[in-house]
């Protein structure tokens, strides 16, 4: 007995050394095919029964989630298995928010923002280039609409930004449209003239180029966000009757809505999904979901998301039809090499439910 018991304890051990001294490869243990993977009836629910996330936010401003601090090399990587499970699409999220700039901009450094370390947005495009993915270029975010409610005030900085980074990078194969970075999640003040103009402003110097937006739904976990004694969000019936205003006046020059999911709870996301592609439908917009990849109910935010909590929204984002399903976003909550452990898991379990 003690005898086995010693002969485990070797063994154990000799596996762990072994597993610490294995050679690094060029991608991620992750990326390849697992020689202890799970039986084929492993799942008991359909595989690759969701809409695959073909596009994600790159949020390298990091406002109210760590930053990695990565460099060329890191982001390189994350590119690489970024395209392994079939992302052909990047989002800038914002090209800077309020002082922290990603890129050197004369204009915005004239204004008091800080240089960066980096150019951020020479790097994305390059490596967009290099992959054959799509880059949108987002919006600069002064965060005066944050402070004051007003979504106007955003259009003075971004009416130069719009001019200058397409001047700069407008070259690139990659440079395949815009992001209009203000967020809302219903009739705010100015929304529907601040997001034609900028809308317009993009694809009148971009020869056309789609643009998009990304709202939220001011849902449950929206309004106790703000504030604990309120326990409900919007209804179904008055999203429908406020975003029917709002497509009716930007979509001539909004191609694409690509609704936060997160806010609502998961019983609720197919009443909520068939009326955004309702509306889309009705004014010709493309219907994206953004597939959140973060755990909205955890009382730590914002950690990976929970596979079946993320299997359930891509699920009902394929029911309902929808076009096209982004993240945010990858690098930090799906990404194998982030700073969350958790996130390289999803990754591969997202791997398998798909088949990938």
């Amino acid at each position: 007995m003690q005898s086995s018991r010693r002969n485990f304890i070797k063994t154990a051990a000799v596996t762990a050394a072994a597993a610490v001294c294995a050679p690094a490869t060029g991608l991620h243990a992750s990326e390849t095919k697992s020689t202890t993977a799970m039986a084929p009836d492993a799942l008991i629910v359909p595989r690759g029964a969701g809409l695959r996330i073909t596009g994600t936010f790159l949020d390298e401003i990091s406002h109210d989630i760590p930053h990695q601090n990565w460099g060329v090399e890191e982001w390189d990587m994350d590119f690489r298995h970024m395209k392994a499970i079939g992302i052909d699409t990047v989002i800038q999220i914002r090209s800077g928010y309020r002082k922290f700039i990603t890129w050197p901009s004369r204009y915005l450094l004239g204004k008091g923002c800080y240089m960066p370390s980096m150019d951020l947005v020479e790097l994305f495009l390059t490596l967009a280039d290099k992959y054959g993915m799509n880059y949108y270029f987002g919006l600069y975010d002064s965060g005066k609409y944050w402070d004051t409610g007003d979504m106007s005030y955003e259009l003075e900085s971004n009416k130069y930004v719009i001019e200058e980074v397409w001047n700069a990078y407008g070259h690139h194969k990659s440079f395949r449209g815009w992001y209009i970075s203000t967020e809302i999640s219903r009739k705010t003040k100015g929304c529907i003239e601040t997001f034609h103009t900028m809308g317009k402003m993009c694809k009148d110097i971009s020869n056309g180029l789609p643009t998009f937006i990304s709202p939220w739904i001011d849902g449950k976990k929206a309004v106790m966000g703000m504030d604990v004694n309120l326990k409900e969000g919007v209804s179904v019936r008055q999203h429908e009757e406020e975003w029917n205003e709002i497509f009716d006046g930007i979509h001539d020059v909004v191609d694409a809505c690509a609704f936060q999911d997160g806010h609502i709870d998961y019983d609720e996301l197919d009443a909520f999904f068939t009326v955004n592609k309702r509306l889309a439908d009705r004014y010709g917009m493309q219907c994206w979901t953004n597939a959140e990849t973060f755990d909205r109910d955890m009382p730590i935010h914002f950690l990976p998301i929970k596979f079946d909590k993320l299997r359930m929204k891509l699920e009902a984002a394929k029911r309902c039809g929808y076009d096209k399903a982004i993240t945010f976003e990858f690098s930090h909550f799906m990404s194998p090499q982030s700073a969350y452990l958790q996130a390289g898991h999803l990754y591969n379990r997202y791997r398998e439910y798909f088949g990938i």
